[in-house]
């Protein structure tokens, strides 16, 4: 299956966070997520958002690596909080490390709409066959 054919389907804490794709494949997923609706109680940014907002991104290309009759789950991520941001969009960009037969590991670089690096994340996810149904 090509990496265009992959329809990515929102979980519910990514459709409450107002997550949106932009591009999708193994190699990179492209992503936007409005600070408003994401903020802790002094108005900045939540970073548990900011890590969840990337572990989304790098599942769902570690998924698209998958491919078809198998699935990913993360067994690690790390973050590193920047800068804070206060409103607006922020663009989070997953990057493959490594995509491997049973590992994949993705960079993710999360910015504000000035291009600021706002948190860098690192996820791997482990490659799994998919339960039977």
């Amino acid at each position: 299956m090509a990496d265009d054919d992959w329809t990515i389907e929102l979980g519910e804490l990514d459709e409450k966070m107002g997550v949106r794709i932009l591009e999708q494949s193994a190699e990179r997923v492209v992503a936007t997520m409005p600070v408003e609706g994401n903020r802790q109680s002094f108005g900045l940014l939540h970073g548990g958002a900011s890590v969840a907002f990337a572990e989304a991104l790098g599942s769902w290309a570690a998924v698209i690596h998958a491919g078809p009759g198998r699935s990913a789950v993360g067994v690690d991520i790390n973050a590193t909080h920047h800068r804070a941001v206060r409103s607006g969009l922020v663009t989070g960009v997953a990057t493959a490390i490594k995509l491997g037969r049973t590992i994949a590991s993705h960079e993710v670089v999360v910015t504000d709409e000035d291009g600021n690096r706002i948190c860098t994340a690192r996820i791997t996810n482990l490659i799994l066959d998919a339960p039977a149904p």
